[in-house]
């Protein structure tokens, strides 16, 4: 029961055997699961495993990793492969595990390859044991294991998902099979000619043990017998690697995610117009024996799904090609298929049908409405009822239409199909947009209705209304905010991502929403934030949660993020350009950086909130103030513009995606403290500069009609962020 006991002699191991990494430098590829800083990397490193499931295509690493495993942790690792074995094994193996546990203390993984080869009952027959702890399981599948594997054991496992090899990853095994000596080549002299070794890559299509395979044969076939003499060089020719390694197979299995992942990829090809893509995917699948017949049925879904009412005929010509294929079938049958592909590939596009899901989403939230009196069915109940009266007939008006409502009155002006601006569909819009508009004005007498309103009465009525109002829009804000910031960003589940705020962290819960299996960092300017938000974290997986900085890594650290992240980061700091360029140093290539600032000298100023009456010499002091605050952009902190924090993230190495100002307002009321801080000449701001305008007695003057002014009253607050987004070019 022992993880990768030896199947073959000592030293007659095949060369993938033994080239199996052995530590976590050693292994190649997967950057996206075990790159330094990502969760799985520090959960081995920390030796806190949980039950894991490894899915992918074979020649991936999957076993190797777990070999990996097996070498990083203190854990006992015992493993099965569920092709060989049954519950019996499994029984001895988790009584094994329990003896280790209650015996000697010691925590056991066990490793089972294939596991979705195991029924229902094999699986249901392991999970009590991974939920008590007694197991901590690892599987490997080349099966999706969220349609093949118990969903009792995948809700209690992480899913990472392994990507067949680059080519750069595969070149690199190579080259540490003829470079290592021992377990490798490193001990012959073997050369490669030119083509030779790339055209085993190539071939290997992603599959490290194929091309170990395929390596194994053309070096210790090469020579006349192997190992050869000493000093006698091998010499591999492009003829000898292309018959060591044959034709990769087409992969596509018509049952797993193969066959559904290529037929995506054509669906959407044909959505995103690519004529070209089309018809490769649909090569792949004819190719690979899918029934045309299927194909047609998607297509026949895309033609009204894609194409819809930018050009009706699309269906009929898929239909039309589908009953011809009926009477031609294979090979000719090719052509119809061709063109039908072809049509849909290169119309105008439209995906307007889905306006029946919107009516479908109104009929299941709303209340059942009545249908309106005028379009009830008058055949039966005219005359008691009235039913039907007041409809007016389309055919008798000119262009056989008239400006009534057809929906029920508490859904009058709703809109579900909204049209296109391509193909046929663009000729219908205007049209449709007019007739809506005068329908607006024909809605029945009496529409809208009275509605209940309910309020809550404290003692202080206005102002908590005030209070409520406010917190509203604060959220609004702040979640307009958070929704821009990620629109754009290109995050993926493995990413890393570090969050640089003057604020509390709201950022970083988002972040971790989305990059799961990746790693969200927290850097804040107060380590108070920081403190709270590791509390927060606290009550997480420590594992799983944002890892709080006291400072910016190091690049020698070798930790680079896909996205940075900073708000309210930049805007108080002298020296910008050199955090910038340490921001670079620790940024992957083509990862993004995205900064939002409140701009100070866009947002509302105290001279433009008071009203008339406020003595002149007192309001041109607080002008000159708020000049010499936010327009000299020698204050680094208050005078800076968003053109020069562009320019600043420039030449920072940072290429310039896009820059935008986004204004946020809410009403606010201001309190005595707060304007006291404000112009309080030892706290630098508005004080420091009216201090040597302004003598004593006007100060504080200038102060008591501030707050009289300003305390008694709700104030329209606006503030303009910056959001700049960037991007490192690969080198």
């Amino acid at each position: 029961m022992d993880l990768f006991s030896r199947s073959a002699p000592e030293g007659h191991e095949p060369l993938a055997y033994r080239m199996r990494p052995r530590t976590l430098e050693e292994y190649v590829g997967q950057d996206h699961i075990i790159g330094p800083g990502r969760l799985l990397r520090r959960v081995i490193q920390a030796d806190q495993l949980s039950s894991l499931i490894f899915y992918g295509p074979p020649g991936t690493g999957k076993t190797t990793l777990a070999r990996v495993i097996a070498n990083s942790t203190s854990t006992v690792f015992l493993t099965m492969n569920a092709v060989l074995s049954g519950v019996k094994q499994l029984r001895e193996a988790i009584d094994q595990a329990k003896d280790l546990r209650d015996l000697q203390g010691k925590r056991t993984t066990l490793f089972v390859d294939e596991v979705h080869r195991w029924n229902k009952a094999q699986q249901d027959a392991l999970l009590p044991w991974v939920e008590n702890g007694t197991i901590i399981l690892i599987g490997a599948t080349t099966e999706n294991p969220y349609f093949e594997v118990n969903p009792a054991l995948v809700s209690r496992s992480r899913i990472f998902q392994l990507k067949s090899l680059t080519r750069e990853d595969l070149m690199q095994v190579a080259r540490q099979a003829l470079a290592e000596p021992g377990r490798g080549y490193g001990d012959y002299r073997v050369t490669f000619l030119e083509g030779a070794l790339e055209h085993l890559v190539e071939v290997a299509n992603g599959d490290a043990r194929s091309l170990l395979n395929a390596l194994e044969l053309a070096v210790e076939t090469t020579p006349d017998r192997f190992p050869p003499k000493s000093g006698e060089e091998i010499v591999v020719s492009l003829e000898t690697a292309e018959e060591s390694i044959q034709k990769k197979a087409l992969l596509y299995d018509k049952e797993g995610d193969y066959h559904f992942d290529t037929i995506s990829a054509f669906i959407k090809s044909i959505r995103g117009s690519d004529p070209d893509a089309a018809l490769y995917w649909m090569a792949r699948m004819i190719r690979a024996g899918e029934e045309p017949r299927y194909i047609f049925r998607r297509m026949l879904i895309s033609a009204c799904e894609d194409v819809g009412m930018a050009d009706p005929r699309a269906l009929g010509v898929v239909e039309s090609a589908a009953a011809a294929f009926e009477r031609v079938g294979l090979p000719e049958g090719q052509f119809h298929l061709t063109q039908a592909v072809l049509y849909l590939a290169t119309a105008p596009k439209s995906n307007s049908a889905l306006a029946f899901f919107d009516a479908l989403k109104a009929v299941e939230e709303e209340f059942a409405q009545e249908v309106p009196n005028h379009l009830r069915d008058p055949s039966r109940d005219k005359h008691g009822f009235g039913h039907g009266e007041g409809y007016q007939y389309p055919h008798a008006y000119r262009d056989h239409w008239v400006a009534q409502q057809y929906l029920p009155r508490d859904l009058q002006g709703r809109i579900f199909y909204k049209p296109g601006s391509q193909g046929f569909e663009e000729e219908i819009a205007a049209r449709v947009d007019r007739r809506r508009e005068l329908q607006l004005e024909a809605a029945l007498d009496g529409g809208g209705g009275s509605e209940e309103v309910l309020t809550f009465s404290p003692p202080d009525k206005s102002r908590e209304g005030w209070l409520r109002r406010t917190a509203e829009a604060q959220a609004g804000n702040l979640k307009r905010l958070r929704d821009r910031i990620f629109e754009d960003l290109p995050l993926q589940r493995h990413h890393r991502v570090l969050v640089c705020s003057g604020g509390s962290g709201f950022l970083v819960w988002e972040a971790l929403r989305r990059v799961p299996e990746g790693g969200v960092f927290f850097l804040p300017r107060d380590p108070e934030k920081g403190n709270l938000l590791a509390n927060l974290a606290g009550q997480m997986n420590r594992n799983e949660g944002p890892l709080v900085l006291e400072k910016l890594p190091e690049p020698e650290e070798e930790l680079r993020f896909e996205a940075l992240l900073c708000r309210q980061d930049l805007g108080h700091r002298e020296n910008r350009r050199e955090y910038l360029t340490r921001l670079r140093g620790i940024t992957a290539p083509g990862g993004q950086i995205v900064v939002s600032e409140i701009v100070p000298r866009l947002s509302t100023r105290l001279s433009s909130l008071v009203r008339p009456g406020i003595p002149e010499t007192l309001k041109t002091a607080l002008e000159s103030a708020e000049a010499a605050l936010f327009q000299d952009p020698r204050r680094p902190l208050t005078g800076w513009t968003e053109e020069m924090l562009e320019e600043e993230l420039g030449q920072s190495g940072f290429d310039i995606l896009s820059r935008e100002l986004i204004p946020l307002t809410e009403k606010v009321r201001l309190t005595p403290a707060a304007l006291e801080r404000w112009l309080d000449p030892s706290l630098g701001g508005y004080g420091t500069e009216l201090k040597g305008l302004l003598a004593p007695e006007d100060r504080a003057r200038l102060t008591r009609l501030l707050t009289e002014e300003l305390c008694s009253r709700e104030i329209p607050w606006e503030r303009q962020i910056v959001l700049i987004r960037g991007r490192l070019l690969r080198d």
